[in-house]
């Protein structure tokens, strides 16, 4: 087997719209609603599918916890417009780092989501 990159991946979080309206204001992700009313956020060709705690659908990770995650997102502004748009949303930040990503060098800042998920934003150097 060789994978060839991600899809998707599945969010668990206490409540879908508000996860929706942060993601759609802070990282300008689109709302994807499929399947019954569920609910997905697309960025670029990948989407994070939203699973409402209780009521994750089958099948689902062993123990679906909102906050659980740190997740890298590449972005196309830089680091400092970043952290200027996130000031004026007022989202508090932790700084911007150089780390390395997939592919080399990035730098990155950091800041949560509604349910403490630890979002990472970067730029490869």
């Amino acid at each position: 087997m060789k994978i060839d990159h991600i899809d998707h991946l599945v969010l668990t979080v206490i409540d879908v719209e508000a996860t929706c309206t942060f993601y759609t204001n802070v990282l300008g992700m689109e709302i994807e609603t499929f399947a019954g009313g569920r609910k997905a956020l697309k960025f670029g060709n990948q989407k994070l599918n939203l699973h409402q705690k209780g009521k994750e659908f089958e099948p689902k990770a062993h123990m679906p916890t909102p906050g659980a995650i740190d997740i890298c997102f590449i972005a196309t502004d830089t680091i400092e417009q970043l952290k200027a748009e996130l000031e004026n949303k007022n989202i508090q930040t932790q700084g911007i780092f150089e780390r390395t990503g997939a592919t080399g060098k990035i730098r990155s800042i950091y800041f949560r989501d509604p349910d403490q998920n630890l979002i990472e934003v970067s730029n490869y150097l």
